[in-house]
């Protein structure tokens, strides 16, 4: 049972990434998904959720209009497409599933690298 976060890499301002999260050993039509966010040396912030049913319930100011959340039942897999890409985008970047009505995730992905950089 895990998550596996692919799809970062080294891009320049302006330009836009895919980032793929695949659950295998589960499905993940009932679990709510989110992506978080990782900088060097900050916290980790929240970037964007959905529940179950595909209702994205939350964006971070930062990437409103920009970043979107969405999810393909039929390969078991959610996306965050990331376009005008910033530096400040720069950082690792993880998935988690919550099963709908738990109060914490229940699955982390390993993350992913993103590197906005001219």
């Amino acid at each position: 049972v895990q998550l596996q976060a692919s799809g970062g890499g080294l891009v320049q301002p302006g330009e836009s990434l895919r980032l793929s999260c695949a659950a295998s050993g589960f499905t993940l039509d009932h679990y709510a998904i989110g992506w978080y966010r990782q900088a060097p040396e900050k916290g980790r912030e929240g970037v964007s959720c959905m529940t179950s049913s595909g209702v994205v319930l939350y964006y971070a100011d930062t990437v409103k209009g920009r970043f979107t959340i969405s999810r393909d039942r039929a390969k078991n897999t959610v996306y965050l497409q990331m376009n005008t890409l910033k530096p400040d985008d720069t950082a690792v970047y993880y998935c988690a599933a919550k099963f709908r009505g738990d109060s914490v995730w229940n699955y982390w992905g390993q993350g992913t690298q993103v590197t906005v950089s001219s």
